[in-house]
Parts: structure tokens; C-alpha cells; sequence
């Protein structure tokens, strides 16, 4: 009897608890569709996709863009880059264009690549982001092969995706006559996401910002350290400089674009940029022939709803044609079975 006893309580307390949720009695809803709801849920949403594809698709192609691609254009200097040897030579091309129309309103200067691939699992790798806020700048143990100087001295910043950052210089200039040629007034402030410029970058603390980098050695393809990028802007130097954050957000394809200038629109450009003669005044330091890449320099306005990019707008679109061939169907195969069973109950 007492074995009998034991193995009762050792089954009774392997029992779930006796409440509603765990013996699976609370109450249930079940939801029975009909056929009109159905059809009309699939026509509505059918609606909202087609009505919101158009209006992205119309308001990408409200945007005005120009790209001029320049590799090609400036031959001399692609020739020159490739060899190592000229590193310290400068070479710059001008590039002339017309521009039909005004592009009122804000507008954007952006730096386009072709061919170059930011998404290897290796490149990505290749940073420090304790260097990146600033709190272990002898961190590069995942920088490799560009972790050291050649004598041991740490580089900051590290990794191979520092060390290949954009570094062509473009000015656009703007020909107000035949005798008077202005350069347009560019912001290089601005232009990164607001998590990467207070959360994902910082400056180590230190009054002095060169003083701070002390005992670490500037990337080998940089032709200045980390905390010379920008003088002239505190806010703008060392590991905060907003061209250097760009360029460390990598692309998840080989062609993209990232933005380099933002127009000041003061003076002439108050309204944005008028129509007219420019020039692209280029410094080419970049070199893309060798992987068989393409440059371009892009300038942009943009709407409520981003870029020039037709992609959401399409799939928006398509989602919404496919979700109302979905609804012909349904409804003409539940009107074929209706009239069937129609003729079935009148016999």
C-alpha cells in the first residue's frame, strides 16, 4: 500500500497545474471568414499597394539627378594612381557641364563607386570599434594585415576598411559669366546618420586631440594621421570627421553611393542651384582601374520618401497587381463552385 501511495503522488505531481491556461480551457475564438470578406480584404489591401507604389514611383521620378562618371575623363590621373610610386603626386582634371534646369531646393553631392565590393566578410571584419569610441586606441587585434606599422607601432585607426577610405577631393564650381567662376558653397558637416556621429564614434578624451594619438601611427594609404582630417572643425576631426564615418558604414553591393556635400544654400544659391555652366574640379587620389571599378560624382535632390531609387515603388506596385490577380482568381473560381451548387440544388 505504501508503494502504492508514492507512485500516486510521484504521477500527480508530474500533473500540469489545474488552471484554465495549462488544462487548456480558456475560451477560444474561432474566426470564420466568408467569402465577400475574404475577396474584399484582398482587393483592399491590393489598393493600398498599388495607391502608395504609384505615388513613390511619381515621386522618384520628381528628383533631379545628374552623374558624370570620371574615371575615363581623367585618364591621366587613373594612369598616374595606379603606381605606387606616385603617391605624393597630385594630379587634378576639371570636368565642365551644363546644367538644363534649376534643382531647387536641397541638394546633395554624392561620390558613386562601381565595382568595389565593402561587403566581403574579411573587409567588414577589419576594424576596431573599441579604437572607434575612443576607448582602447592599442586595439587591433581584428585589424589585420593593417594592425601595425612596419616598426610595431600601432595604427589608429586600423583595418583594411580605414585604410582603403575615399579620399578624392571634389570641388564644384559655378560660372556665373564668361570672367567670373565661383566655387559653391558646400557643407561637409551633416551628412551621417545620428547614431554613428554620438554613439558609434567618439574621440578618446584628451584636451589635446594629436596628443591623444600619441604612440599610434596613421594608416599606410593616408597621407595625414586621424587627427589632422580636419583643422579647422573640432567637431569635426579625428575619429568624429564626418567623411571618415561615411566611408566606415559599408555598402552592402558593389555599386553604391555615399554622400559627400551638402549644398550652403546662401548668395546665389538660396533657392538651390540654378541653371547654368559648373565644373567639377577634381583632385583624383582613389584608384579603381586596377579591380576594373568606375568612379562618379552624383548631384541630388531628394523628396519626402529618400533617392531616386524606383525599387520600393515598384515592389509596392507589384505586391499590389499580384494581390488583385489573386483576388480575380479567388472570386471567379467561389463564383464558378456558387453557380454549381445552384444548379445542383435545383435538380
Amino acid at each position: 500500500m505504501t508503494k502504492m501511495k508514492k507512485t500516486s503522488q510521484i504521477c500527480q505531481s508530474k500533473l500540469p497545474d489545474n488552471t484554465a491556461l495549462k488544462q487548456q480551457q480558456l475560451p477560444a475564438y474561432r474566426l470564420q471568414l466568408s467569402a465577400t470578406g475574404v475577396l474584399s480584404g484582398f482587393f483592399a489591401t491590393g489598393a493600398f499597394c498599388l495607391g502608395v507604389g504609384i505615388i513613390l514611383i511619381l515621386s522618384a521620378k520628381s528628383i533631379k539627378e545628374i552623374e558624370i562618371k570620371y574615371t575615363k575623363i581623367c585618364a591621366n590621373c587613373a594612369e598616374l594612381r595606379e603606381d605606387a610610386i606616385n603617391f605624393d603626386k597630385e594630379c587634378t582634371c576639371s570636368i565642365p557641364f551644363y546644367l538644363s534646369e534649376t534643382m531647387q531646393g536641397n541638394v546633395y553631392l554624392y561620390y558613386k563607386l562601381y565595382g568595389f565590393y565593402q561587403n566581403l566578410y574579411r573587409y567588414i571584419l577589419s576594424r576596431s570599434n573599441s579604437q572607434l569610441v575612443g576607448t582602447d586606441l592599442k586595439d587591433v587585434g581584428n585589424c589585420a594585415p593593417f594592425s601595425k606599422s612596419h616598426n610595431g607601432t600601432p595604427i589608429a585607426p586600423c583595418g583594411a576598411i580605414a585604410n582603403s577610405i575615399f579620399n578624392d577631393t571634389i570641388i564644384l564650381s559655378y560660372n556665373l559669366n564668361s570672367s567670373i567662376h565661383m566655387e559653391v558653397p558646400m557643407l561637409r558637416s551633416g551628412i551621417t546618420w545620428w547614431t554613428d556621429k554620438y554613439v558609434k564614434f567618439r574621440n578618446p578624451s584628451a584636451i589635446n586631440l594629436s596628443s591623444a594619438f600619441t604612440g599610434t601611427a596613421k594608416p599606410p594609404y593616408w597621407s595625414k594621421p586621424v587627427y589632422e582630417l580636419d583643422l579647422e572643425d573640432t567637431e569635426n576631426n579625428g575619429f568624429l570627421n564626418d567623411d571618415f564615418i561615411v566611408w566606415m558604414r559599408t555598402a552592402a553591393f558593389p555599386t553604391f553611393k555615399k554622400l559627400y556635400r551638402r549644398l550652403n544654400r546662401v548668395q546665389y544659391f538660396i533657392e538651390g542651384l540654378p541653371a547654368g555652366n559648373y565644373s567639377f574640379n577634381i583632385t583624383y587620389n582613389f584608384p579603381v582601374t586596377r579591380f576594373k571599378g568606375e568612379k562618379s560624382v552624383v548631384l541630388s535632390t531628394l523628396t519626402w520618401s529618400g533617392g531616386s531609387s524606383l525599387f520600393l515603388g515598384l515592389t509596392y506596385t507589384v505586391t499590389g497587381a499580384v494581390t488583385w490577380l489573386a483576388a480575380f482568381s479567388m472570386m471567379a473560381i467561389h463564383l464558378m463552385l456558387k453557380e454549381k451548387r445552384t444548379l445542383f440544388i435545383q435538380r
